[in-house]
């Protein structure tokens, strides 16, 4: 028998959990645990301390705190089964909020009104909504794990409601104003990377990862095969895309292929006036030394011609939007639209576009009643 517990007394529990025979002495060895409590906490233990014998988790005293937890799961899931950039922002929220907030706790103990409270607590700190549904979605995750790898019976996130953050409306762009932003790209040297995101849809990162192999121009088409992310105090790093739909293709329109084709032909110049200097990775955008494009460098040329633009308060990523709402202003298929953006699923881009919708709805009602009325 690998563990059990017995009854002390009216709310007093023993937990023994057998470790085998000592390879040195032969002799018998075990845990002893005593529990102050329901039986089942003292279950709850027993699973607790069977699985640090199955997994080598260390924490000897029994009494696996949450932080303890935690740093484990980063170790052993996030840090081998997440992005580079996924991690860091699981390891900033562990480290930042969790921890403070519910380090100290027995994760056998751990309840959903400590978890609600710490939630408030972070609230109370001046922080946003959405960041308070962040540390829940990673809390809610690691605890999954907990509950697979036998330390807990349930998990106590799925009992706690999770923070409604503010929907963050995705701007409607008109054609003027997306007009307007690329001009104003084509005085920087960001022509070419401001324009194929608004026709492509691309996200930054798969397009800061774009190789000139991952182009057929001449079929105007672009194949999604990598990623490039900055993370701090590890440089770039390139990766597959963040899911299997991420990698997919891209048609390319004719203006495009003749914008990225002029592209080429600049860089190529570029090559040739730095001669070796020029550190060539195959990149189709890239600083003025042929490396990706730093992230901060991207942000402040891109707030200078988004000023220049009018538009002040967008964002590099709204171009993004701005492909996939004026494809469905044109009445471009969601599934069609769905499958450039790269989602997981036709629901996310209706879900994300449902502002767009209304208007289509209207237009289409009334082509109805101008095909009923007319033939």
């Amino acid at each position: 028998m690998q563990g059990h517990i017995r009854q002390r007394s009216r709310g007093s529990w023993t937990v023994i959990v057998d470790l085998g025979r000592d390879p040195a002495t032969g002799k018998r060895r075990q845990i002893w645990r005593s529990v102050k409590g329901s039986k089942r906490e003292a279950k709850a233990l027993l699973v607790e301390l069977l699985h640090q014998k199955s997994t080598g988790l260390d924490a000897p005293s029994g009494k696996l705190t949450v932080a303890e937890f935690l740093q484990q799961w980063l170790k052993a899931y996030a840090l081998p089964n997440t992005a580079p950039r996924t991690y860091l922002r699981y390891e900033q929220h562990v480290r930042v909020h969790l921890v403070p907030a519910l380090g100290s706790i027995p994760i056998s103990k751990l309840r959903p009104l400590h978890i609600q409270d710490a939630y408030q607590r972070i609230r109370d700190k001046g922080l946003a909504a959405k960041t308070v549904l962040q540390c829940h979605r990673v809390l809610r995750k690691a605890l999954q794990h907990a509950l697979k790898w036998q330390l807990l019976a349930r998990n106590p996130a799925d009992a706690v409601e999770s923070p409604r953050p503010e929907r963050y409306e995705v701007p409607v762009l008109s054609p003027q104003k997306v007009r307007g932003v690329v001009a104003a790209a084509e005085r920087t040297r960001y022509g070419a990377l401001v324009n194929t995101a608004v026709m492509t849809g691309l996200r930054l990162g798969e397009l800061l990862g774009l190789r000139w192999q991952d182009l057929d121009l001449d079929a105007s088409v672009l194949r999604v095969r990598q990623t490039c992310q900055w993370i701090p105090r590890q440089g770039f790093i390139f990766g597959q895309p963040k899911s299997f739909r991420s990698a997919r293709p891209v048609a390319l329109s004719v203006a495009t292929v003749e914008r990225l084709r002029l592209h080429r032909l600049q860089q190529i110049e570029e090559r040739l006036a730095a001669g070796l200097a020029y550190s060539d990775e195959g990149l189709v955008f890239t600083s003025t030394a042929a490396q990706p494009v730093h992230p901060s460098t991207l942000r402040g040329a891109w707030r200078r011609l988004a000023k220049e633009a009018g538009l002040s308060r967008l964002r590099f990523h709204d171009l993004r939007h701005a492909h996939a709402s004026l494809l469905l202003q044109q009445g471009v298929h969601p599934k069609i639209v769905s499958e450039r953006l790269g989602h997981s699923g036709v629901n996310i881009t209706l879900d994300t576009y449902s502002h767009v919708l209304p208007g289509l709805q209207a237009e289409a009602v009334a082509r109805l009643d101008d095909l009923l009325a007319n033939g």
